[in-house]
Order: structure tokens, then sequence, then C-alpha cells
């Protein structure tokens, strides 16, 4: 019986201590972000101190739907494509552009990630009729502009010639992948002294082609 009341006695005493140094912290924390000091203040303690002190500077992230900005910073001679009028306002919304729309159909309707060549190409080739089928009632700006902007976008992005299409693949994948190409890393072909190795048999015949191969080649 004695060792069960002495354990106690020494579990209330840990219960104690602990509650003091809730105090200390508490009011170190209060003196230090000029929280004043009133009745509620000792119950709001552990509240207080569990929640995180965000740092005074923290790095901005990137907003993607403001990068399209960017795009034609790097390609003046992109389309705009910005002269639909907004269904709010009645007015022309200068800000939904082309590049603005491109960018969210990628992210936010295929949900494909932003950082890879193959992955811009599999939504280049969408707009060219070659891979999914693009689907008018989900497509940017459906629902906000009077006149759904997917056919006119289709018939840009289709005019444009295979070096166009790698310019604004290569602007895309850095402006959201500044380190793609250290990433990357150099090729065999341009590596000094680099000696190309002589081509390997395979080892079986070649797979055969599937339905849209052809196509995608384009891109």
């Amino acid at each position: 019986m004695g060792s069960v009341a002495g354990r106690r006695t020494m579990m209330q005493w840990q219960r104690k201590g602990q509650a003091i140094a809730w105090v200390l912290i508490g009011l170190t924390l209060g003196l230090s972000l000029g929280i004043p000091l009133h009745r509620d203040f000792l119950e709001t303690l552990p509240r207080a101190t569990a929640q995180e002190v965000s740092p005074p500077q923290r790095r901005q992230r990137l907003d993607p739907r403001q990068l399209w900005r960017q795009v034609y910073e790097r390609l003046p001679d992109f389309p705009l494509e910005n002269n639909y009028i907004s269904t709010q306002t009645g007015e022309v919304d200068p800000d939904n552009t082309l590049a603005n729309r491109l960018i969210s159909y990628h992210l936010y309707v295929k949900n494909r990630l932003p950082m890879f060549r193959l992955d811009w190409k599999l939504t280049l080739a969408d707009y060219l009729g070659v891979f999914e089928e693009l689907d008018e009632s989900v497509y940017p700006g459906n629902g906000l502009l009077q006149e759904n902007p997917l056919a006119g976008d289709r018939e840009i992005l289709s005019q444009l010639n295979r070096q166009q299409r790698e310019e604004l693949i290569e602007v895309l994948v850095t402006l959201f992948n500044p380190n793609y190409y250290n990433i990357q890393g150099p090729t065999p072909g341009t590596t000094p002294g680099a000696t190309p190795s002589s081509p390997r048999t395979p080892a079986g015949p070649p797979p055969l082609p599937q339905s849209g191969d052809a196509d995608l080649l384009r891109l």
C-alpha cells in the first residue's frame, strides 16, 4: 500500500511540475509576442504553445495562374487569343489568354505534371486530336466566357509547326522546373571526348506499331 501511495504522490508532483513548465513557457511566449496577460491567459497556454510560429520571411510559391505572363515574356509572338467576353462583366477579359487556358487544362483538367516534356507533348497531342479527346464542358473558359474558346485554341495550336511547339514546351517546362537542364545532365552526344558506342543488335524483333504512333511523331 505504501508503494502505491508513493507512486501517486510522485505522479502528482510530476503533474505539478509540468503545469509550472507550461506556465513558464507561456509567459515567455506571451512576452516575446506581446500578448497581454489576463485571466484567461493561463487557460490558453497549451493551445498557444502548440501553434507553429511561422517564420517572418517565407519563400513565395509559384502561382500557376500567373505563369502565363512569363510565357509571353519569353515567347512574345505566341498568340494571346484574349478577345473573349466575360459572362460576368460583359467586357473583354484580357487575362483569359491562350497560354492561361493551356496551363489550366494541363494542370487542372488532365492533372498532368508540369515539369516534364512528355506530359506537355501529350497535352498538345490532345489539341491536335491524336491522343485524348477534349471535353468542351470542362475546358477552361467554359462558363466564364460567352463563347467557349476550345475551337479557336485548337485551331491556333494546330497551326504551330514542330519547332514552335518545341519552343513552347521548353518554355513551359523551364518555368515550372528552372533546374530542368541541370537535372537532365549532359547528353552523350554533347559530352566532350565521348566515344560513341556501337549500336547493339536487338535481342528480338521490333515491336509492332500501335494505332496513333505515327501521329505522335509529329510532336
